[in-house]
């Protein structure tokens, strides 16, 4: 979705080559639910970032696992989910106002790279035996330092690659590469942790990282023009205030951060599940976090077969309100099979939620303050997540991990139904925005001419 602001010929500029689809490439080659694919770009972000992230999330698995071999603490397994996101908290608005004003391409490749060397790093440390809780928690809160400014141009940049018409599914597929890898990744972890040990995970993680540069470094981007009008300051000021002042964008976002302080947390005491509670050791815990993303994967799925925006409102009340209850119900069992099922649907609401919020936001948001934007939706659902991983810590070492859990699904659970009674009342203005982006865009989309009721992210279809 091109800004306003920037000049007619670098919308023009778009070619195959640079991020559209081929001439040849069709929807009659391209089933629809993976219609982002026909663009060149995006394939190669595509298939480099499914690699690196099954290595991520043997990371994180590995991580938390290691964690706990050394500790036996839910406190400090709580400090480590802390350390590694309140970076996201506190400097992701940063990251946004530079996303916008350089090229986000080259910031994701610099990202990645550093990311990479800090898992070579961790890993290195790990293989050797010299690893201390102290190091996890530096290079933890180093890697969310590198994230503060990676996923405000990471989300930003999608749509530098593919047609606005068709974000929707972009924004699904990215959701549907992180889920995929979430299935696969944990249970490699749980195999290779049982068998070798935490640090050949790390390795694994950086080498992953080598395929989403060469997929970086084949890309043809069309250079941004850089907007140097505002201070620092003043940049990322501006977006807190246009935040702060669309309605639909503050409901979407706050429900978001009271789910990630709340409910998201569940997975911080995953390894206190997997060990005390279900009996299953580093094996289970690579399942559970595996069956968490087969619920996602599934979810991302059924939002990539979306045409269009309506509805997408009711989506996140329903997932919001699902997540929770669900947590409610996994907090009960002491079967593993059973929990093993009943992270299913948690992990299909929690990312329905978060996918179906993120295309909202993208949809309603001006280009030209997209990145700071985004930083704010970064805040809220990583930035969230550390004050939620500390406070479920501490809470679990006093009340226990089941009770900390089933607490936060009620959370989860209330504030989607305050969603429900509140956004109704904003339908309108969300209408307004899709279709002022429609129409700034360059891209007056078809379904808008005769039923404009089609870019309505309220009203209930058939889906």
């Amino acid at each position: 979705m091109a800004s306003a602001t920037e000049p007619t010929e670098d919308r023009s500029a778009r070619s195959p080559q640079s991020g559209e689809a081929a001439p040849g490439d069709g929807p009659s080659r391209v089933p629809a639910m993976f219609r982002a694919l026909r663009y060149r770009n995006y394939r190669l972000f595509f298939c480099g970032q499914i690699i690196s992230l099954i290595g991520t999330w043997m990371q994180s698995v590995a991580q938390s696992w290691l964690v706990y071999r050394l500790t036996g603490s839910s406190l400090l397994l709580g400090l480590v989910g802390f350390a590694g996101q309140i970076p996201v908290f506190l400097l992701a608005s940063v990251g946004g106002m530079v996303a916008d004003r350089r090229s986000r391409y080259r910031i994701v490749i610099t990202t990645q790279t550093s990311a990479m060397l800090l898992a070579f790093v961790l890993s290195a440390l790990t293989l050797l035996g010299h690893i201390k809780v102290w190091e996890i928690m530096l290079l933890a809160s180093m890697l969310g330092l590198v994230n503060s400014f990676d996923i405000p141009a990471r989300q930003a940049f999608v749509v530098e690659m593919v047609n606005p018409r068709d974000l929707v599914n972009a924004i699904a597929l990215n959701s549907a590469m992180v889920n995929g890898a979430r299935i696969t990744g944990p249970a490699i972890a749980g195999i290779t942790v049982a068998a070798i040990g935490e640090g050949w995970c790390f390795f694994a993680n950086g080498v992953s990282y080598i395929a989403v540069l060469i997929g970086l470094l084949l890309m043809v981007v069309a250079a941004r023009p850089r907007d140097n009008r505002a201070s620092g300051l003043r940049s990322v000021i501006e977006g807190f205030r246009w935040v702060a002042h669309a309605a639909p964008i503050r409901a979407l976002l706050l429900l978001l951060g009271l789910v990630s302080l709340t409910g998201m947390p569940y997975m911080v005491l995953m390894p206190i599940f997997a060990d005390r509670i279900l009996h299953s050791g580093a094996r289970g815990l690579g399942l559970l976090m595996g069956a968490a993303g087969v619920g996602a994967l599934t979810g991302t799925l059924a939002l990539a077969a979306r045409q269009g925006v309506r509805g997408l409102g009711r989506w996140v009340m329903y997932a919001a309100m699902g997540f929770g209850a669900s947590l409610v119900l996994f907090s009960f069992s002491h079967r593993f099979w059973l929990s093993v099922l009943l992270v299913m649907p948690a992990g299909f609401c929690m990312i329905l939620q978060m996918a179906s919020s993120n295309t909202l936001i993208q949809t309603m948001v001006p280009d030209e303050l997209r990145g700071r934007v985004m930083a704010v939706y970064s805040m809220m659902f990583m930035g969230m997540a550390p004050f939620g991983a500390l406070l479920s810590g501490a809470i679990a070492q006093h009340v226990g991990a089941p009770l900390t859990v089933r607490l936060g699904g009620m959370v989860s659970l209330a504030g989607g139904l305050a969603f429900a009674w509140a956004w109704p009342g904003m339908r309108g203005e969300a209408r307004r925005l899709i279709l002022a982006q429609s129409m700034a865009g360059g891209d007056p989309p078809e379904e808008m001419s005769g039923q404009t009721v089609a870019v309505n992210p309220d009203e209930s279809n058939s889906q």
